[in-house]
This record gives structure tokens, sequence and C-alpha cells, in this order.
């Protein structure tokens, strides 16, 4: 289990993540590799080598986690709410 400090407002707070797997799809067109991720609308990139579009959707796929993670906090901020994980196999 991974772990981070995120803000959310003017409060850093520890958060835990955990691994996950995505599907990455690339393709060559012309000189570039475009890529993105089948289960992650949004996580899309354009490099000229396949390692840069691999990293580069790597730290996409990343950075629209933890977008989504403070947005969520933002909304939940002081709601009775139940937090539970929920693990699947698809």
């Amino acid at each position: 289990m991974l772990k981070s400090y995120i803000m959310i407002g003017k409060t850093e707070k520890l958060v835990f993540y955990m691994q996950n797997s995505f599907t990455a799809v690339f393709e060559k067109i012309d000189d570039w590799y475009i890529g993105y991720v089948q289960e992650l609308p949004g996580a899309n990139v354009q490099e000229k080598t396949l390692e840069e579009a691999r990293e580069s959707l790597r730290e996409a796929i990343e950075l629209i986690l933890v977008s989504n993670r403070e947005l969520a906090e933002q909304q939940l901020c002081g709601k009775d709410v139940v937090r539970e994980q929920i693990t699947i196999t698809a």
C-alpha cells in the first residue's frame, strides 16, 4: 500500500493508496505513439517514443486519480459518510 500527503484546503491529510492495474493501449500513427487507458476516460497521451508514451500515461493516470480523490474529499467535507474498500475482479 502506498501512502502520500495531499492538501485539502489548508489541511494536509495522509492518504493511503492501493496499487491498481489498468489496460494501456498504444497505437503508432506516423511518427507518434498515441496511448490511452481503456478503463479511465481522459487518460490520453501522445509521444515520440513508446517508452515516453508509457511514462506519460503513468503520470496521467496518477494525476487523474489524485485529482478525483481531492474533488471527492472536497464534496464530502462535513458529511456523515461510510467509507469502505471494494475489490472487484474484471
